[in-house]
């Protein structure tokens, strides 16, 4: 198997080196690997539709970067009737090739939100996070309506739907109780619940510019309609990123003070 590193590089630099047929070749195989790392589980035509390749030409690539060690392939996560047919199958990128490709984006990361900072200010960043989290919050969205369709409209269900599509995108995330304090509880009723998460693919990032922890923390509120506050993240030097939710019995109204959803 070749070098993570090596293969990380390769993909961010778009290929490089000898060989006008084999750089091509390594350039595109690249681009496959960092449009799974931005898109999360993939299937091979929704991949080859967006890179234009054909279908035997995006297994190729897919095939090559399995055996490099840089993703998986997994069965497609069902939340309602399928119907009939194989389950589909998606591609997702593995914790080392996702720690391979985090080192190689980590510094240009850092400096492009340094030039956002001394441009527009923290705000700027804190805007600029806003904006990133949006389009995972829309996706999250979806899967949290398809539990509650389901009949699982819950706290712990909501909770637990969303700790299932953080750990889809490579966060290892769990759900479970709060720590029970004072009597004993079977659920989230009266101490709520916590989020787990077991990895952020931007924690170095986040450890100068924690707007980006601020956003996520935010759309967790806004997805599970209620009240969350961050206790531990990974950029700070804890060993996971845990998320307290408070148990409410709002259904629909949103919780829009300061209160409802910070760090």
């Amino acid at each position: 198997m070749k070098s993570l590193g090596a293969a990380a590089t390769t993909a961010a630099k778009g290929g490089g080196g000898a060989g006008g047929g084999a750089s091509a070749e390594r350039g595109t195989r690249g681009q496959v690997a960092r449009l799974i790392l931005e898109l999360g589980p993939a299937t091979a035509s929704t991949l080859g539709g967006r890179l234009g390749l054909t279908p035997a030409a995006i297994r190729r690539h897919l095939e090559n970067l399995i055996a490099d060690g840089m993703i998986e392939m997994r069965t497609a996560r069902s939340y309602g009737n399928r119907g009939r047919g194989r389950p589909a199958k998606v591609f997702v990128v593995t914790d080392a090739g996702r720690s391979a490709f985090e080192h190689t984006y980590d510094d240009l990361a850092t400096s492009a939100l340094r030039f956002i900072e001394q441009a527009g200010g923290p705000e700027a960043v804190a805007e600029f996070a806003r904006r990133q989290v949006s389009e995972l919050e829309r996706r999250y969205a979806a899967k949290l309506a398809e539990a509650g369709a389901e009949g699982n409209s819950g706290l712990s269900a909501r909770v637990q739907a969303l700790a299932e599509a953080l750990s889809a995108d490579g966060y290892a995330a769990a759900a479970g109780p709060a720590p029970t304090v004072g009597p004993a509880n079977s659920g989230f009723t009266d101490n709520g619940a916590q989020i787990c998460q077991h990895h952020c693919p931007v924690a170095h990032v986040a450890a100068e510019f924690p707007q980006l922890c601020e956003a996520e923390t935010e759309a967790f509120g806004r997805l599970l309609n209620a009240p969350v506050r961050r206790l531990a993240t990974i950029a700070h030097g804890d060993g996971i990123c845990t998320t307290h939710v408070t148990c409410t019995d709002r259904t629909t109204t949103k919780d829009t003070s300061p209160e409802g959803s910070h760090l």
